[in-house]
């Protein structure tokens, strides 16, 4: 049996930079029962259900306010001056992962599909794409789909997507994030999040928007698609060599930790080194989880 620990997209922190690594474990560990009900196929799966999901709170960070003031502000008309970001519409990564001896287990790509409007705010339509291949498909077919919709200024979730389809069971959810009290939206499960809350694919991306000789470490809650976490990640060192299939670049090296009220996942251990270049392009993703090594390598990158 397979668990889901963190989201299938792997990817917390997106993977791949946390987005790959929360699938992997998904798909390395014991899958709990519970979860969101299987549809038939994609085309033709009936509305989900109008419901509440309530996340459980984890201890958030300082700067919480900020972000949820900069939401504020662009649902008020008064938009936060956009910052730069170091990707572009159309940007499309590709990843190869290794478990433990296993490599090429499975291929995974992260893409930027467009800057829209979402619902009146303007956002960024993140994706997330993995597949087993090789030894591991033979015993855990998976095709998955994530997709996020994060404000432009600070990458907090508006809308978080599964498009999940392991071993031939189909599941779709769309999970809205409030903090408030709203009405359950008509095509969306409402997900009480804490304000300022991320997906593991805006996480993902905000990470790589940080300048991190002036802000060594960072925090932020994020919202796999079933439990809050408190994600930290601080510098670890500004400059290593690292030589993966899609060449070899000086990276820094971050590490991240996830917290779940209060307290450390146990037996977990993760680092992500982002390219010294402009694009700060994630090219590795180290992740210690019970039962299993996983490495997470740059395959291509536009």
């Amino acid at each position: 049996m397979m668990r889901r620990v963190l989201i299938g997209a792997l990817l917390t922190v997106a993977v791949i930079s946390l987005a790959a690594a929360s699938w992997l474990w998904r798909s390395t560990s014991s899958r709990s029962t519970a979860g969101p009900r299987p549809v038939s196929a994609a085309n033709d799966a009936p509305p989900l259900p109008v419901s509440e999901l309530d996340a459980s709170p984890a201890p958030g960070p300082p700067k919480r306010k900020r972000a949820t003031k900069a939401v504020e502000a662009e649902a008020a008309g008064s938009p936060a001056k956009q910052p730069p970001v170091p990707f572009r519409p159309g940007e499309s990564l590709e990843y190869t992962a290794h478990v433990s001896k296993l490599t090429d287990v499975a291929s995974i790509r992260l893409a930027v599909a467009q800057r829209q409007n979402f619902f009146g705010r303007p956002v960024w339509h993140l994706q997330a794409f993995a597949h087993t291949q090789n030894a591991l498909r033979m015993v855990f077919a998976l095709d998955d789909q994530f997709d996020s919709y994060s404000d432009v200024t600070n990458f907090t979730s508006f809308q978080y997507e599964l498009h999940l389809n392991e071993r031939g069971e189909k599941v779709d959810r769309v999970l809205r994030m409030t903090s408030k009290k709203e009405p359950a939206p008509a095509d969306a499960t409402a997900a009480r999040v804490l304000p300022g809350t991320r997906d593991p694919l805006g996480m993902i991306e905000y990470l790589r928007t940080i300048d991190w000789k002036k802000t060594p470490e960072v925090s932020s809650p994020v919202f796999d698609g079933q439990k809050l976490y408190d994600v930290r990640a601080r510098l670890l060192d500004p400059s290593v060599s690292i030589s993966v299939p899609g060449g070899v670049f000086t990276a820094s090296r971050i590490e991240v930790r996830v917290f779940q009220n209060g307290v450390e996942l146990k037996d977990t251990q993760f680092a992500l080194s982002l390219a010294n270049a402009p694009a700060r392009t994630p090219v590795l993703l180290e992740a210690e989880i019970p039962f299993a090594t996983v490495r997470v390598e740059l395959l291509k990158a536009p």
